[in-house]
């Protein structure tokens, strides 16, 4: 099993309703004021312990007196999705940038942060860094590319297909798999991802689900997410907020091109160039040997690029 090197504590916050689970990295030094905290946002299906291995990668001259957090999004981790837990049917993206917003006023108050994303994390650091400029002194993006554009004719479709899945999710069909152990989860996690060690695999099986009264593993992640949201992707907007940013970006990519796995032509690395060129201060980094999960592939390059970045 995977041995850490920085242990960490879970804190609930109520944020908007919600009873929202933070993971914090103490340091082992008293906090440094002038240091700005790091906050760590994970992407869709995932965790904040994800971030696990990358923090434990970081240097102790850059940890040491700074405060590192990472929440569980709403409806993943140990966050619930309604008031008193109840469960949602769908997810808005623009919750997501109020609920960080809330969880920077309790954790940072004025002060700025570095803002690191992965995937719908990233997406999520990217717009409401535009938003709120002020809050951010460093951000760095994780492979989140945002969507392929969409077309105004594809919203009758679109509402369709979410009242859809909605009332699938109703009646069950849309229910996410469940797991006889936690050694099916780590199975599970590096049949998707390849690079994954066992023994990382293991570890984050144990936060990454949880098993039931039944003693089946489910995953912490509700169904809802599943749904296809009922707004469409308008790059036009995602591009007039990119261009208030004012903090330095660095967009880090993976070798592996996800785009091209998951588009299959409709949505390129080189279109998403095209819109990082939108940000005043932006620059891309590649990680080598590293697929999507690339905080996992390759925690101590990860590291090493964030800790150049926000020194």
């Amino acid at each position: 099993m995977y041995k850490e090197k920085r242990s960490s504590r879970s804190e609930f916050v109520p944020i908007r309703g919600l009873n929202y689970h933070v993971r914090i990295w103490d340091s082992a030094v008293e906090t440094n004021p002038a240091l700005p905290p790091l906050v760590l946002v994970h992407g869709w299906m995932d965790v904040a312990a994800s971030y696990q291995f990358m923090v434990d990668a970081l240097s102790d001259a850059f940890a040491q007196g700074r405060t590192i957090i990472a929440p569980d999004w709403r409806g993943f981790g140990l966050t619930g999705s309604g008031p008193e837990g109840s469960p949602a049917d769908n997810y808005w993206f623009a919750d997501y940038l109020a609920d960080l917003d809330f969880l920077l006023d309790h954790y940072a108050g004025e002060r700025p942060v570095d803002l690191v994303g992965h995937s719908m994390g990233g997406n999520v650091a990217m717009l409401y860094a535009g938003v709120r400029p002020a809050r951010i002194r460093r951000l760095v993006n994780l492979e989140g590319f945002g969507l392929p554009p969409s077309q105004a004719e594809q919203a009758p479709g679109r509402y369709a297909k979410w009242m859809d899945e909605l009332k699938s999710l109703q009646r069950g069909t849309l229910a996410l798999k469940a797991y006889d152990s936690v050694d099916g989860v780590a199975r599970r996690l590096m049949r998707t991802n390849p690079r994954l060690s066992a023994d990382k695999a293991g570890w984050l099986a144990s936060h990454w689900a949880r098993p039931d009264a039944a003693g089946r593993w489910q995953i912490l992640g509700e169904a809802a997410h599943k749904i296809t949201s009922a707004q469409l992707y308008r790059v036009d907007e995602a591009l007039a907020i990119y261009r208030q940013i004012t903090a330095p970006v660095l967009a880090v990519e993976a070798s592996d091109d996800s785009l091209a796995t998951w588009w299959q032509g409709k949505y390129s690395l080189a279109e998403y160039h095209e819109r990082i060129k939108q940000v005043p201060d932006a620059r891309v980094a590649v990680v080598q040997d590293a697929g999507h999960m690339l905080h996992h592939d390759q925690p101590e390059a990860l590291a090493g690029l964030i800790e150049n970045f926000a020194s």
